[in-house]
């Protein structure tokens, strides 16, 4: 019997290896189950980061790059990740910024202010004083930081990681089938190419 476990354990285990060998030889991995997206007239493209992550915010300028350029026929989301108290704080702050429609305005000095500035960006206060930096209205951020809005979206985000099987970030998700990250790409460069040729196969099968 203990043969029998120990030999069902190895043919497991070499299962597990050659898949993620598999995986890192194409610079992604296949979702299973697949997950709906929200359009299924577009390629969904979702991106899952945390203002905190360094390896975040040296992708970004990549990533701005290639969403300048997105095809017609893909959208794109960006996710922040809740896997700590302080992430959670960050995505409100991002959550906040969708509400009020100033993404465009605060993502990148966001960044900015984590990672090169080290500030502490975590209570309603703090966020406050750094929205109305960008010319949103106190009462506007309350109201919006506060409102039912965000706090779904919040509610949602800590369960939206575990979907996509999403443990570190940034990682990137294609059309609800495909995961692509650094180490299964090689490097936030290959990440964009095994986007865009997935985005390319998921078009034509379409």
């Amino acid at each position: 019997m203990l043969k029998k476990i120990t030999q069902a354990s190895l043919l497991i285990l070499l299962f597990s290896c050659s898949a993620l060998l598999k995986a890192e030889s194409v610079g992604y991995e296949t979702l299973s189950p697949a997950q709906p997206t929200h359009n299924p007239d577009k390629i969904e493209v979702i991106e899952f980061f945390w203002y905190g992550c360094p390896h975040c915010y040296s992708f970004e300028p990549l990533l701005e790059e290639w969403v300048k350029n997105l095809p017609k026929n893909v959208e794109f989301i960006r996710q922040p990740a809740v896997f700590s108290d302080l992430w959670g704080k960050h995505a409100k702050a991002y959550f906040t910024a969708e509400a009020l429609g100033v993404v465009d305005k605060v993502h990148a000095d966001f960044f900015d202010a984590i990672q090169n500035k080290k500030q502490n960006l975590e209570t309603e206060d703090q966020l406050a004083k750094f929205f109305v930096a960008h010319g949103v209205k106190e009462a506007e951020f309350h109201d919006a930081y506060n409102s039912f809005l965000v706090d779904a979206k919040m509610r949602q985000a800590a369960a939206t990681a575990g979907r996509y099987s999403v443990t570190g970030v940034p990682a990137i998700i294609i059309n609800g089938k495909y995961k692509t990250n650094g180490p299964l790409a090689g490097s936030h460069e290959k990440m964009i190419e095994v986007m865009n040729q997935l985005i390319q196969q998921e078009s034509k099968a379409k």
